[in-house]
């Protein structure tokens, strides 16, 4: 694709990252079959390829529009086009830059404004979100269904493994999980206890997902900045990783090092925290390739028992953001587990952070065809791995909605 950005716009190591991003597009549209909103809207300006283009003519100087504004408020960053790319165009990041433009340029109502505003005031605050959830926990019972589903009831934590071994890795406790299902982090500090890695919980903190999608790039920075400095005593001590078990944060953490490239202070550590952040996933899949005790129990685990019937939804960020595929599903069936099949397991949840919220008619939308493809098989359990996406699928269903390292955790000391 042939590209006139502006002078002042190439300028700068957005700029010329954008330029980069926009000349590899050759136009081919594979990007729109595996696109939710596309699908869904039929419209091109919906599609990763009409956003391409509302982007290029945006950052060439044409003057964007409240419409283009809603084009790219629509796209879920599910990142499924990136996937399906065949010329490696690294549509998230464009938009990432893209919408940050716009949001200087393109003024919002007062109630969008209030909107993200009350978000970001609440939701990344563990503990204003944690007093939000609780009120809506003492007025439940006197919710509509609908509501009432929305909000989670209450999840103990469960046993955390006092730090006994001499390999430790911290893990990130973030905002919303922590508030909501504590007893994510600590089954998965069960399950690597038993790997032989003792798990080191951090300070409370928003990974910084939210500010950056909401294009507060000020906001942003200055958590990440929070984030490492709170990390990196651990570090220093010898920390092997940190751990992420909501996909949605470990892909942003993933970006740390993008995103303060040009910070003399915390490019280096930034990049640092990037390159050890680690998925569970990607952690119990390397330890139980090693000979071990967990490994050989597992080993022992009758192939024709009645197994748990899991259906694993495998959230965008996993798949896309992390390029995680195919990587719990032998873990859950290693364990006992017996995995129903699932159709279309590419396409999005409809939570995507903050969108659910934002976007709602869309959300609702997917999240009913996401549940229809889930519950197809009849399963005891959904599982997935990432917060943002049980919650939003534990709303619109009687079925539990479960982390798969809680499922993975309790059918190992069930046996």
């Amino acid at each position: 694709m042939q590209t006139r950005l502006s002078a002042a716009f190439l300028a700068t190591s957005d700029g010329r990252e954008a330029d980069g991003i926009l000349r590899k597009c050759v136009h081919c549209g594979f990007c729109t079959a595996t696109c939710p909103t596309y699908q869904l809207l039929g419209d091109e300006l919906d599609g990763p390829r009409g956003r391409i283009y509302l982007i290029k003519e945006m950052l060439e100087g044409a003057e964007p529009s409240r419409s283009t504004q809603l084009h790219l408020d629509r796209c879920l960053t599910c990142r499924a086009c990136e996937t399906t790319c065949p010329s490696g165009v690294r549509y998230g990041r464009l938009l990432d830059i893209g919408r940050h433009h716009i949001e200087r340029v393109v003024p919002r109502t007062w109630r969008e404004r209030f909107f993200r505003r009350a978000l970001l005031t609440i939701v990344p605050h563990r503990k204003r979100f944690a007093a939000l959830l609780g009120l809506g926990r003492a007025l439940r019972s006197l919710m509509p269904a609908g509501l009432r589903r929305a909000v989670p009831a209450v999840r103990p934590q469960g046993p955390w493994p006092a730090p006994r071994h001499q390999r430790r890795m911290l893990v990130f406790k973030g905002c919303v999980q922590s508030a909501t299902a504590p007893d994510i982090n600590a089954a998965a500090a069960r399950v690597l206890d038993q790997l032989g890695i003792s798990l080191i919980e951090s300070e409370d903190g928003c990974c910084g997902a939210l500010a950056y999608h909401l294009a507060e790039q000020d906001a942003t920075r200055a958590q990440l900045r929070r984030n490492i400095d709170a990390w990196w005593p651990q570090i220093e001590r010898g920390a092997e990783a940190v751990v992420v078990t909501a996909s949605a944060c470990g892909a942003m953490l993933r970006d740390y090092g993008t995103l303060l490239r040009d910070d003399p202070q915390y490019a280096r550590k930034a990049a640092q925290i990037s390159e050890l952040s680690r998925d569970i996933s990607e952690v119990v899949a390397r330890e139980l390739a090693q000979p071990g005790p967990l490994r050989a129990r597992m080993e022992r685990i009758p192939a024709g028992e009645a197994r748990a019937r899991v259906a694993f939804h495998s959230p965008c960020t996993l798949q896309h953001g992390l390029k995680i595929r195919g990587l719990i599903e032998p873990l859950l069936q290693r364990a006992g587990c017996t995995l129903t099949p699932v159709a279309d397991g590419h396409l999005c949840c409809g939570s995507a952070g903050s969108y659910s919220l934002l976007q709602p008619a869309i959300s609702r939308r997917l999240k009913a065809n996401k549940l229809a493809a889930l519950e197809a098989g009849t399963p005891d359990v959904i599982a997935t791995a990432n917060i943002g996406c049980l919650l939003h699928l534990a709303s619109g269903t009687d079925r539990p909605v479960r982390h798969w390292i809680e499922v993975l955790a309790e059918t190992l000391a069930s046996r």
